[in-house]
C-alpha cells in the first residue's frame, strides 16, 4: 500500500445525507461507519450544518477513522477561520481530520451566502494563498495541513496537483479517474466519490439511479460529452449506468476496482436510498462483506 493509500485507506463512505440525520444519527452513522471497517467518513458541506462544527461532532464518536470535510464551502467561512478551525481540529484530533475545499456553486455562493461568485480557479488559488498565510489558530501542530480540493474541471485537479495532497472526484465515470490521475500526476492523492443504489433487484434500482443521475449534470454537462457521452441530456442508460452504479453488491464492488484500476487512491460509497433521513447501515455492512479486507 502507497503512502497516498495510508492517508485514507482504500475504502471510506460518503455519508451525503448526514444533514438529515439527528445529531444523535450522527454519531451512531459514524460509529457503525468505523465499526464497519471503512477507514474514511466524508460529508459535505451545502446548507445544513456548519462543517468544521459537524467534523468536530463526528471525530468526537470515533476513535481511529479519518473525518473528511468533502465539501467545505469557501465561501462560507474567511480562510483565517478556516485554517483557525483546521488547526484546533488537528491540534485535538492529531491525523484525523482532512479538510477537502470546494469551490461552491454560483446558487450557492450568491443567492444563499450573499457573496459574488467569481471565477473558481483564481478564487481557490487565492483562498489557498491566504488559508497558508494565515496568523490565527492554535501553534503546537508542526504537520502540514491535510487538505484537497473536491473537483471536476482539469484546471482544478491541476491546481490540486500543485498546492494540496490531491483531490477527490465525486460523481463522474470510471473513465474520467484516468483523466484525473493524468492530470493530477502519479503522486498526488486521488479520491474517487462513487454514487450507488444497492439493491438484489436492478429493475428497483433503475428510477432512484436515473433520477440522481440527472441532479448531477450541470456541473458536468461539458465533461461528459467530452468523454464521449453525446446525449448527456437525454439521460440514455449507458450515461445512468456511467454515473450511478445500481444493482445488487456485485455491480457496485465491480464498479470500485474499475476505480482503482484506473488510478483511485481511494473510493468512498455514496448510498442513495429512498428514506435519505435514515442512515443506511445494513447496506454499509451488506457492501463491507465483499470491500472491508
Amino acid at each position: 500500500m502507497s503512502a497516498r493509500e495510508r492517508a485514507l485507506g482504500r475504502m471510506g463512505i460518503w455519508a451525503g445525507d448526514l444533514d438529515s440525520y439527528p445529531a444523535t444519527g450522527v454519531r451512531e452513522a459514524a460509529a457503525a461507519i468505523e465499526d464497519l471497517g471503512y477507514s474514511t467518513m466524508w460529508f459535505a458541506e451545502t446548507t445544513g450544518r456548519e462543517a468544521m462544527a459537524q467534523a468536530a461532532i463526528l471525530l468526537s464518536a470515533t476513535r481511529r477513522i479519518t473525518v473528511a470535510a468533502g465539501m467545505t464551502d469557501i465561501y462560507a467561512r474567511d480562510a483565517v477561520t478556516t485554517a483557525a478551525a483546521q488547526r484546533t481540529l488537528e491540534d485535538a484530533f492529531p491525523g484525523r481530520f482532512l479538510l477537502g475545499l470546494w469551490e461552491s456553486h454560483p446558487s450557492l455562493a450568491a443567492d444563499v451566502r450573499g457573496h459574488h461568485f467569481s471565477p473558481p480557479p483564481a478564487t481557490m488559488r487565492s483562498y489557498l494563498d491566504a488559508l497558508d498565510t494565515a496568523p490565527f489558530g492554535p501553534l503546537t501542530t508542526t504537520a502540514p495541513p491535510h487538505r484537497v480540493l473536491t473537483a471536476l474541471d482539469p484546471d482544478m485537479l491541476a491546481l490540486a496537483a500543485e498546492r494540496t495532497r490531491g483531490a477527490n472526484v465525486l460523481g463522474m465515470p470510471v473513465e474520467y479517474t484516468r483523466i484525473a490521475r493524468a492530470t493530477l500526476g502519479p503522486d498526488a492523492l486521488l479520491a474517487i466519490t462513487q454514487l450507488c443504489v444497492l439493491s438484489p433487484d436492478r429493475s428497483r434500482t433503475v428510477e432512484l439511479a436515473r433520477t440522481t443521475a440527472a441532479a448531477t449534470l450541470p456541473n458536468r454537462r461539458t465533461l461528459l460529452r467530452d468523454l464521449g457521452y453525446k446525449d448527456a441530456d437525454t439521460l440514455d442508460e449507458r450515461l445512468v449506468d456511467a454515473i450511478v452504479a445500481h444493482g445488487p453488491a456485485e455491480e457496485i464492488v465491480h464498479r470500485v476496482h474499475q476505480h482503482l484500476d484506473a488510478g483511485a487512491d481511494h473510493v468512498s460509497l455514496h448510498l442513495l436510498t429512498a428514506t435519505p433521513t435514515t442512515p443506511p447501515v445494513r447496506q454499509w455492512e451488506r457492501l463491507a462483506a465483499h470491500l472491508i479486507v
